[in-house]
């Protein structure tokens, strides 16, 4: 015990306190800002409350290898693996500015003229009964016609399973433009999981991959954190906040190296650090802070986190407490030990709570109390 101590005296020296969050110097001498929640920034990014400014270049980028071409467009970057027809990733930064639609949809699908070896086309598509599936949604794009224009580019396209593609796939775009609104800006990389042997679409064999990722960087205070998420390209009706897994697991899976501009300490931190509850689960639209159920809005958790304070987490909960505060409302105390939290079921079940319009709510859940994170879940 006592050796742990030293341990954590030598790593985190405690320098000043406030209510949220704290002050510390690390075992290399560089100061960092705890927040309550178990994230933590660079003090040395920002003054001490504020939003960090990144100034690394092409933050969102992954590591590119000697043989490839990084294709540039207005709205998103990528780069195109010829061997399967479709970009290996596509990256951007999607801004709260960004989210506002000022421009609809095209529907134009064309080649990409960037691609010099040349991309998929319409025949390749036609009568496959696969979408062409957005890597960088259009939804993302709609602040400039050209963007939006260059989004309908085949290099941003892949076969996706309708039921993926209209089903969760969305659902994870809305929830990431939602993120944008909440924390200011987010970078996103998404892509498909090319791998050998996989089967093929139109005379251009066009690769249907198995799975789709998408990983996502906060790089702003209060918290920096960064999350990640593997799915399989078919249908399904389970909830994100299930398919959220570390960045590191998506680099495992896929092979990629995400945000490797990132001083490396950092990097390492924000990729094998998981925190769900740092992310806000309903999604809003912009200029609205409705959620997408209709009736409903989001208001700040009244529960109190063991810092003593507020806990900063949305919830649509009709209690005003969070999943991770809901026995607050009856004096309780928080739900922050793991060990008391009771182990999850091994299969889902749908969610037993109510909506505001009257219905059953569609989530499904892992949680032993029957209900999802939105309606008490623990």
């Amino acid at each position: 015990m006592r050796k742990l101590i030293l341990l954590l005296v030598v790593l985190f020296s405690i320098i000043s306190n406030s209510r949220a969050q704290q002050k510390a110097t690390t075992e290399n001498g560089k100061k960092v800002i705890l927040n309550d929640n178990g994230t933590w920034i660079y003090a040395d990014s920002a003054s001490f409350g504020k939003a960090v400014i990144p100034s690394l270049s092409n933050i969102e980028f992954p590591k590119i290898n000697s043989k490839d071409v990084v294709i540039t467009h207005e709205g998103f970057s990528l780069v195109y693996n010829e061997e399967h027809e479709q970009a290996a990733w596509v990256a951007y930064e999607l801004t709260e500015q960004e989210t506002q639609k000022l421009f609809e949809r095209t529907d134009k699908f064309i080649v990409d003229p960037k691609v010099k070896t040349g991309s998929a086309n319409d025949n390749d598509y036609a009568g496959s009964g696969y979408d062409r599936g957005h890597l960088a949604p259009a939804s993302d794009m709609g602040w400039s016609a050209k963007s939006m224009a260059e989004s309908f580019y085949y290099s941003n396209m892949s076969p996706q399973a309708a039921s993926f593609n209209r089903g969760i796939w969305k659902r994870l775009e809305e929830q990431v433009r939602s993120w944008a609104l909440d924390n200011e800006a987010v970078y996103v990389v998404t892509g498909p999981v090319l791998t050998p042997g996989l089967s093929t679409i139109g005379s251009n064999k066009v690769s249907v991959p198995n799975y789709y990722y998408k990983v996502i960087l906060d790089y702003r205070s209060p918290s920096i954190k960064g999350i990640g998420f593997i799915m399989a390209n078919s249908g399904s009706t389970d909830i994100l906040f299930n398919y959220a897994v570390p960045i590191d697991s998506v680099e495992k899976f896929t092979g990629i190296d995400f945000f490797p501009s990132l001083p490396d300490e950092e990097e390492a931190q924000i990729e094998r650090t998981l925190c769900k509850e740092c992310w806000s689960w309903e999604i809003k639209k912009a200029g609205s802070e409705h959620s997408g159920d209709k009736g409903t809005s989001s208001v700040q958790c009244s529960g109190t986190t063991k810092a003593g304070a507020r806990c900063k987490n949305k919830t649509l909960n009709e209690s005003g407490y969070c999943h991770l505060h809901g026995d607050q409302k009856n004096g309780g105390s928080t739900i922050d030990e793991p060990s008391s939290t009771p182990a999850k079921r091994s299969t889902s079940v749908q969610c037993s709570g109510t909506t505001k319009a009257g219905t059953r709510c569609k989530h499904m859940t892992y949680n032993p109390n029957g209900r999802c994170h939105q309606h008490g879940g623990n």
